[in-house]
């Protein structure tokens, strides 16, 4: 079937999306989770929503350090969140240094504060704040230094996200904040005095305004700022929207073709059909290999996605073997980061960033440009499936493999070093996986060529005493 030039709103139409090579071979991405919320930097992102509901931390908290929530609110944050170090090359050359094949920061989070020129709206970066363009100040940055550009709006969750400042006296109710603090409307099942959300088929349902609104803010975003990623959150699987996702992503994809370069839509659980977009799981990954490309998306951090104090934050070893299996299964890592309100990112993201760059720098071939083998892997620890999974997986094993390939190469990347010798169990003569003979094997960053052999129970190889890199160690296996 010929593909057509213009996609239409409907799901026959924009099944004949295909997924750009960029995305497919780059497989490692940043977020950047930054607004008005890393000033308070407590608890998390959410903060704007749970500094309004009763009993919280994050309202005790509020008003013990700012006062009653009628003469400080979230919008007294925003003179607060001056970005007076943003520096947005020295970002850019960071994500490079990391091995990043795409960058995608928000550009307005549940809060309602918009990170980029927003013609519809005061709230802004451009307006207040910083008085700058973040987004696009970023994309250009970003754009410099070869990386492709996306970016992330959560624009369909401020229908309700404010909704707690509505139970008591806040300035939300304020209705000289009417544009900022949204409808703020409750929900049968989220009524704002208990921290959570409106499940996706509660009502009432945003108003057709609203719908056309959240509309004409995104394709502003796209038309504006030309992203080759544009990544939701998960409501957008509400009822309501089907129609609107439609119109999005026809607009979308035509002006994608129009620009010549290859645009992708993030969403989670069922919001898009299968095959019209690529499915993202939140902190969570697959148990074996998906047909079409998807994604992990997951942070630094196990406790936030925007700057807190503390943070709890994961190892760059566990980051590099979670990306390692997720391109396995044919998925992309897209790891956030929480800068500070003024710009700087925190040293221990920085660490962590230029350790898995330093990783790739070594073992890079064995993840761009791949796909999946016959199988994922190998090996005894089991990855727990599904989104907010990310922590409970046991430590991986020196016998726990994943495999890629590319051309006439397959990689087998040990997640743990073995010792003396690795055993790939899938790469024996009798193995009904391997129909091809292995002419050649190489340890990727080794100072020196390995000695091997194949049996029934697999492939042995010798691996030296001096490790070539700190982490999760690459076999290059030829076969002919």
């Amino acid at each position: 079937m010929t593909k057509p030039t213009t996609f239409e709103p409907t799901w026959e139409s924009l099944q004949q999306y295909e997924i750009p090579d960029w995305y497919a071979d780059g497989k490692f991405g940043i977020f950047i989770h930054w607004g008005v919320y890393a000033v308070p930097a407590f608890a998390n992102e959410w903060y704007p929503r749970n500094m309004y509901i009763q009993g919280t931390p994050e309202y005790e908290h509020h008003v013990k350090t700012y006062g009653p929530h009628t003469e400080f609110g979230y919008k007294d944050f925003i003179p607060l969140f001056r970005a007076e170090h943003f520096d947005p090359a020295a970002w850019a050359a960071l994500f490079r240094e990391a091995g990043a094949r795409f960058v995608v920061p928000v550009a307005e989070h549940h809060d309602g504060f918009a990170m980029y020129d927003c013609s519809t709206s005061r709230w802004s970066s451009v307006h207040m704040g910083p008085k700058r363009d973040i987004v696009g100040e970023l994309a250009q940055a970003v754009r410099d230094e070869g990386i492709v550009f996306g970016l992330s709006t959560h624009r369909a969750e401020h229908w309700w996200f404010m909704n707690g400042g509505r139970n008591f006296p806040s300035d939300v109710q304020d209705s000289a904040y009417d544009d900022f603090y949204g409808p703020a409307i409750q929900h049968e099942d989220c009524d704002g005095t208990k921290v959570g959300t409106p499940a996706l088929d509660s009502q009432p349902y945003p108003s057709a305004e609203y719908l056309e609104e959240w509309l004409a803010r995104t394709c502003e975003l796209v038309d504006n700022y030309q992203p080759q990623l544009v990544w939701f959150d998960w409501w957008i699987g509400h009822a309501a929207f089907p129609e609107v996702l439609k119109r999005f992503a026809a607009h979308y994809y035509n002006r994608g073709e129009e620009w010549g370069k290859g645009v992708a839509i993030n969403y989670k659980y069922e919001a898009y059909k299968e095959g019209t977009a690529v499915l993202d799981i939140e902190r969570g990954q697959l148990s074996g290999i998906r047909p079409l490309l998807w994604q992990n998306d997951t942070s630094v951090a196990k406790n936030s996605w925007s700057y807190v104090e503390p943070q709890d934050y994961k190892t760059a070893e566990s980051l590099i073997q979670d990306l390692v299996d997720v391109v396995s299964k044919n998925g992309a890592l897209l790891l956030n980061i929480g800068p500070r309100a003024d710009g700087t990112i925190p040293q221990p993201e920085q660490a962590l960033l230029r350790e898995i760059g330093a990783w790739l720098e070594v073992n890079g071939e064995a993840i761009y440009g791949t796909r999946p083998w016959r199988v994922f892997g190998e090996g005894p620890t089991e990855v727990v499936e599904g989104a907010f999974t990310d922590t409970k997986r046991a430590p991986f094993t020196a016998a726990d493999f994943r495999f890629t390939t590319k051309g006439d190469a397959l990689y087998a990347i040990c997640l743990a070093w073995p010792g003396e010798t690795a055993t790939i169990r899938s790469l024996g003569s009798e193995s009904p996986l391997l129909d091809q003979q292995i002419a050649a094997v190489e340890l990727l960053g080794a100072a020196s060529a390995l000695s091997w052999s194949v049996d029934e129970q697999g492939l042995h190889a010798a691996f030296p005493d001096a490790k070539p890199c700190a982490y999760a160690y690459t076999l290059k296996i030829l076969l002919k």
